[in-house]
């Protein structure tokens, strides 16, 4: 391995490190305790050496989104690959997703919250949001309805389990008609 080669392995090392230590801090403390002094500090790095790899918290936020749209695709892949026709797996789908948002609250935060500098919806969105994207689409756009669009019945099946997703965090939704909200939303909205 040559000299550079063990130099970029060591920054791509150190920068999946500040990446997992904002992460830790965030689910743990929330977004608020994420600073660059508080990172320098966990990662026993100086901030400029922090800050050769991010600007700010704002891009920590960002590459935090990025990782989250990567495993929630592969999660909602998974879920819908193992279920057996399209009520199913829209079912898994929407149970995955709503999992994945309890779960990890300060990722989802930086996916669908926070402003991480990420485009959505563009021509410039990161690849991993586009995948993330075309992981809901795959089973949402079969179950779309004729004359809809599927693309367009995606985004507001993602919109509604999204507001799920919120309004449950914030304590607005009485926890113990979860599943019947799925039951009903892949009923009503997917009609399947």
């Amino acid at each position: 391995m040559s000299v550079q080669e063990r130099k970029q392995r060591e920054r791509a090392d150190r920068e999946r490190l500040i990446v997992a230590t904002a992460r830790e801090l965030a689910e743990q403390q929330g977004w608020d305790a994420v600073t660059t002094r508080r990172l320098a500090e966990r990662i026993e790095y100086s901030q400029p050496v922090l800050y050769s790899h991010f600007r700010g918290k704002r891009e920590i936020i960002g590459a935090v989104a990025l990782e989250g749209a990567a495993e929630m695709a592969v999660a909602v892949r998974a879920a819908t690959a193992a279920a057996d026709g399209p009520r199913a797996r829209v079912t898994a789908l929407a149970r995955t997703y709503l999992d994945f948002a309890a779960s990890n609250p300060a990722v989802y935060d930086a996916m669908f919250q926070l402003d991480g500098g990420l485009a959505f919806a563009h021509e410039d969105t990161p690849e991993p949001l586009k995948d993330a994207f075309a992981a809901l689409l795959e089973s949402l756009g079969e179950v779309a309805g004729d004359g809809v669009h599927p693309a367009l019945f995606t985004e507001v099946f993602w919109a509604a389990l999204h507001g799920l997703a919120t309004l449950t965090r914030a304590g607005r939704l009485p926890p113990g008609d979860a599943e019947r909200r799925v039951e009903l939303l892949v009923d009503r909205l997917a009609m399947v």
